[in-house]
């Protein structure tokens, strides 16, 4: 039994050995263990953290903290001027953006066809009217310019340009998906939104990872509501900027209380997440679980081979102790202990290099992935699930062999016989 007179024979018996092995046996070990710990919660961080990245990206650059959109039977959100009257007295608020929506389309090649069997150079798009101040405060849109320059309140007759809508950003040839060829900061095209038609100069070219960003026109708000000839002022889409620290359910809770909820929808960002965008952060999570559990496996044989090692050559030594009247226990115990020595510098080495430099460097520096800025999600909760899984795991790794050798007959050990 696991007494504490075995207890405080086996700490010494394990510090004895640690204090006689190889200096280089015992780094190499705690290296192994160190990239297993890594193995464990970066893997998973990563994968889950490339759909995060999209999911914090969506949130930064489109709807914010929480979004007031038109419900599905109504093209518009009604009473909008007293919902943004609402919502900009809330003191948890810092920005609104009200935005105008409609399907459009742009045509680029309208002055040079010069037949009518000649492929038109045109694409549909959403054509979002927008405060560019408000907007900006809201979701940082001016810095995606990547050519030409952000609008101002005045630019009538001037639009930023999604790349996802351009051949130069988005190459791709589908029957069922055009994009505008030959087409820069400059050029004119022309805007289709309601059987209304009107040229317009492209001033930018935005480049987002958001698909609501990056497939979208925008222009000056007046300017589209005058061509869809929306008098009343009611928008398609309200995103709310809340101060730092504010919950975003809760002023979700205070606008359905004020009866917002029965003329559009209310959501926090969560609340608008697709729900395959859920079930592909379970995937992910799942995913790395799963290769981790590899690199849980190696480190496991690992230990168990350097115990089996350790514990075969010193058989004679154990025979010796147990002939003198030491507990098999107390020997057991220090096998354990060492194996508990190694997991837990490896894993305090682990959280270090994680929390102080990865986590850190990643955030400052996302992972450039097509779709998404990944970002390394490492939950304090998570992390330490997963050192207590490293432990159990190398303690059970450590158990094993010493169990198997202090088995044997004490004579048998002695003397060296199989």
């Amino acid at each position: 039994m696991f007494s504490s007179l075995n207890i405080r024979i086996g700490f010494f018996l394990a510090r004895r050995q640690v204090r006689r092995s190889s200096p280089w046996t015992t780094v190499l070990i705690i290296f192994v263990m160190f990239f297993t710990f890594l193995n464990l919660v970066v893997v998973s961080g990563i994968l889950v953290g490339l759909i995060q990245g999209a999911i914090v990206a969506v949130r930064s650059h489109y709807t914010s903290d929480v979004i007031v959109s038109s419900l599905n039977n109504k093209t518009y959100i009604e009473n909008s001027p007293e919902i943004l009257n609402i919502i900009k007295s809330l003191p948890e608020v810092e920005a609104v953006s009200a935005r105008y929506l409609e399907g459009g389309t742009l045509e680029a090649n309208y002055k040079t066809r010069t037949s009518y069997k000649e492929k038109p150079n045109i694409a549909a798009a959403s054509v979002t009217g927008i405060d560019p101040i408000a907007e900006d405060k809201v979701t940082n849109l001016s810095k995606f310019i990547v050519e030409g320059e952000y609008l101002t309140p005045l630019d009538y007759d001037q639009v930023l340009i999604g790349s996802y809508l351009t051949a130069k950003y988005l190459p791709i040839d589908s029957p069922g998906f055009t994009t505008l060829r030959d087409v820069a900061p400059g050029t004119k095209i022309r805007v289709k939104v309601h059987g209304v038609e009107r040229e317009v100069t492209i001033k930018g070219i935005i480049k987002a990872k958001v698909d609501e960003v990056s497939m979208r026109v925008f222009m000056i708000d007046s300017e589209l509501r005058s061509l869809i000839g929306r008098n009343d002022y009611n928008v398609d889409e309200i995103s709310i900027k809340l101060k730092p620290g504010t919950d975003p359910a809760t002023v979700r809770d205070i606008l359905k209380r004020n009866g917002v909820d029965r003329v559009a929808k209310v959501q926090t960002y969560v609340d608008a997440q697709p729900k395959f965008i859920k079930d592909m952060v379970d995937t992910f999570a799942l995913l790395g679980n799963m290769l981790s559990s590899i690199g849980l496996v190696v480190a496991s044989i690992t230990i168990f081979i350097v115990i089996f090692i350790n514990a075969i050559t010193r058989r004679k030594f154990i025979g010796i102790l147990k002939g003198i009247g030491i507990n098999e226990r107390a020997i057991e115990i220090s096998y354990i202990l060492q194996s508990f020595f190694y997991a837990f510098c490896g894993s305090v080495i682990g959280v270090l290099v994680l929390y102080v430099f990865l986590q850190p460097a990643i955030a400052a520096h996302p992972i450039d992935f097509p779709f998404s800025d990944g970002i390394l999600v490492a939950p304090v909760s998570g992390t330490v699930l997963r050192i207590a899984l490293l432990m159990a795991t190398t303690i059970i790794a450590g158990f094993i062999p010493a169990r198997l050798i202090v088995r044997k007959n004490t004579l048998d050990s002695i003397l060296g016989r199989n």
